[in-house]
Parts: structure tokens; sequence; C-alpha cells
């Protein structure tokens, strides 16, 4: 079954900003896919393209992908005939129409929508449900399917938040849960009590939320937003059944080969600029006064010696975003060096379906942990949730319980666990290895 047309739109996406909407029409009907968009971005990614006319929409209108898919990349694959079925000869299609290494002649989000669209095409023609067919391509076809551990941002800081916290996301993880439904429960019980505990201290406006659906308190110091963590939890009644996870992303703050933690400061100290041995040890002592399970991006994503000195020195899962950008080859050099243990699953940050699953199956296949993730920037596609569970990493982030960009893939996988009618696996505390359940 071949694809008929392809047509691009310019939508706009959970921050205000113009990102790219693809339709992929065969026999079976039309299939949409939407692309996000990040703020925090590694420098190593796929390009997003932007028109740079700071004229209309500040200069981040995507006219231009969109008329790269509309006029060159769509008429292009509809004329190739490649049977909708075969992801990787659509993707290996794509990628020899741009011929650069990052993407930059047409774009990755002009890609991507493509990609993701006839993903969504491919399983209605197979006529099974989305992540059986991503599973099938990930080689986990016949296996019992994996609902992940949600890690739910509530706490917002870095460049997500206005405040002066440093350290972009402060994460619960409903490890000791025993069903996703359950799960979300307590992710929804411990938000609602973090929500009363930070009014309490801080005042309401404190509980105004960040792009992600987290709260943004005004604090400086990191330690007081795990504190936060620790007193919503146990005010909730789950201090067994939740762990916490960040995400620093510390190449926001890197400087001159330093760490600062007063980033948002113009006037910031620099003597008191850290190291990444010291920065390493301030994680120690997270770790050592609450039950972090998991850390994200703790130093610059060209910091390597960093990366491996911590890895080499601790237990819990240390994850490569910025540092990996779902990319091969950036992961095959960080499992060589040891710098991290588990992947953060982007697929616009390597902007083809196939390139994704071949990032999350190299991961798995080196004993890392896989964490499918949201974008910063969203909308109200859920791909993720069928892609989490189709290549069972067990764990995703897509933000706090609130916004409906974010929950939008959460309750897709509510859906996806009520249709598996109890065959599946909630990952839980084998959030990190989940694909040998």
């Amino acid at each position: 079954m071949g694809i008929s047309k392809v047509h691009a739109r310019q939508i706009f996406d959970s921050r205000g900003n113009p990102t790219v909407e693809v339709e992929v029409t065969t026999s079976k009907g039309v299939f949409r896919a939407d692309v996000p968009s990040g703020a925090s971005t590694g420098i190593h990614e796929a390009l997003e393209l932007r028109d740079n006319d700071k004229k209309a929409y500040v200069g981040k209108g995507v006219l231009t992908a969109v008329k790269n898919v509309n006029e060159y990349l769509g008429p292009a694959l509809v004329k190739a005939n490649i049977n909708v079925h075969d992801q990787v000869a659509i993707d290996t299609f794509l990628l020899q129409q741009d011929g650069t290494p990052n993407k930059s002649k047409y774009g990755a989000n002009a890609i991507l929508g493509i990609s993701l669209a006839a993903l969504k095409a491919g399983a209605a023609a197979k006529g099974v449900p989305l992540y059986r067919h991503i599973a099938d391509l990930a080689g986990h076809g016949g296996k019992k399917m994996v609902l992940p551990v949600p890690a739910f941002n509530v706490i917002n800081g870095g460049s997500h938040a206005g405040n002066k916290l440093a350290m972009q996301e402060f994460m619960i993880l409903p490890t000791g849960a025993h069903s996703f439904a359950e799960a979300m429960k307590i992710g929804s019980e411990v938000y609602h009590s973090l929500k009363s505990v930070i009014k309490a201290k801080y005042g309401q406006d404190a509980t105004n939320v960040g792009d992600e659906g987290g709260f943004a308190p005004n604090i400086q110091d990191n330690a007081e937003g795990l504190e936060l963590l620790k007193t919503a939890i146990a005010k909730a009644g789950y201090t067994d059944k939740v762990k916490i996870g960040m995400d620093v992303a510390a190449s926001e703050f890197y400087v001159d080969g330093k760490y600062d933690l007063d980033f948002k400061n113009p006037n910031s100290d620099k003597s008191s600029l850290l190291s990444g041995q010291q920065l390493a040890q301030l994680y120690k002592d997270f770790t050592d006064h609450y039950p972090i399970v998991s850390i994200e991006d703790p130093f610059d994503q060209d910091d390597w010696e960093a990366w491996s000195h911590l890895t080499g020195s601790t237990n819990i899962q240390i994850v490569g975003d910025d540092l990996t950008v779902t990319n091969p080859l950036r992961i095959r050099t960080a499992v060589e060096k040891k710098a991290c243990n588990a992947l953060l699953l982007k697929v616009n940050q390597i902007g083809t379906v196939t390139e994704s699953i071949q990032a999350a199956v190299l991961s798995q296949r080196s004993g890392w942990g896989v964490m499918v993730s949201h974008r910063s920037g969203e909308t109200e596609d859920h791909t993720i949730a069928d892609i989490v569970v189709g290549l069972r990493t067990g764990q995703i982030k897509t933000g706090a319980p609130c916004r409906s960009e974010r929950l939008a893939k959460y309750n897709q996988l509510l859906r996806i666990e009520e249709e598996l009618q109890g065959d599946s696996i909630y990952a839980g505390e084998h959030f990190r290895n989940a694909h040998l359940l």
C-alpha cells in the first residue's frame, strides 16, 4: 500500500510558537502527526528549520519547512510509491533526499512530521494498534507490552521557568505502583499535595505553572526543591512508593569549563562556580539525603570526563540527553567512554522514527535504560505514548499531570493499559531494564 498524498501546514505548539503538522493519505485514510520543539536544546541535535524572519512569529515561523514537505519531500515520496508498511524504506528515502548529516537541507521538523505520520499509516495498513506496529519494527513483536513508570516534572527551573532555580526539572516516579493507572493516581495526589505545600510556604503566586505543568516557586537552592518533593510525597502518604528524578540540563549553565548555579543572575559571583568534580559531589550529597534514582544531563554535553567520573562512582541512573541527542553515533561514543547508563529518547532530536528505534535498541543492547521524552514545546499529538509501550522502555517523562498537551500522552497510556486488559506489565521498580521483562 503506497502513499497517495502528503500535506503539511503550520500549527502552534504549547508555547504559542509555530510548528509543523503533516498529514499522510493512503487508501486507509488520513494520518496526522505534529512535531514538538525544545527550549533546552543540545548543540548536536538535528536541525529544526525555522524561517528566521524577525517580522513574523519572532523569527520562529516554519513555513520553509512546510514548503519543503509540500513541494519537495511529499511529492517525491508519493512518486517513489514505497509500501507504507516499510518504515525503514520510507525513512531511508527521506534521509537520502535531504543528504546532510543533521537534516539541514529540508529540516528535521519537516522530515520527522512525514516519518511520524507514515508510522501511523503503516499501523493502520496492518490493522494493528500503533504500539504493536512499533514493537514489530523494534523486534519486540510477540512480547508482552510494558507500561512505563511516568516521571512527572512537578517543579520547574532552568530554561523552563522564570525563577532563580538553575536545575531544570525535579520529578517524581511512582515506582511502587502496581499499574500505570495507579501510578497516575499517585502522581496526581502528590502533585496536589505539592501545590498545597508550596502555597503554604511561598504564597498563591508560587503555584503558577511552567511550560511543562510543574510549579516554579522562586527558590534558588536546588536542595530546597528536593526538600519540597520529600515533604509533599510524605504528606500524600507515598514515601514508600515514590522516588525522585532530576533533569539538571547542566549545559545551560556551563561557563568556561565550570558550572554556575546562579546563571540567571547577570551579576552572579564567578568565584562560586563549581568544577565538574565539585558538582559531582553535590549530586552525591543529594543522593545521600533524598530517594533519587535518576539524574539527567548532570554535566555539559561535551564534558565527557565529568560524565564518566560520576557514572563510574554511583549506582543510580545517569541519563544522557544533550550528551547523546538520540543519535546512534553519540550513543556509541558514550558507551565506549562509560559516560552514562541511560538514553533520553526524543524523536525530534534525530528526526526519523527508524533512527529513534535504532537508538533505543542500541542503548538496550548496551545494558542501558531508555526514557522516552516529550519536549517543552508540545502539541496534542500523543505518539510517544505508543512509542514507549512499543519499545518496552519502561519509563517516560512528559511533564506534570497538568496541561492538556501533557495529559494527552498520559491519557493515551491509560487507554492502552485498558485495551490490553491485564495482558501487560507495569515496569515499576524494574524501569531501568524493562525491555528484559
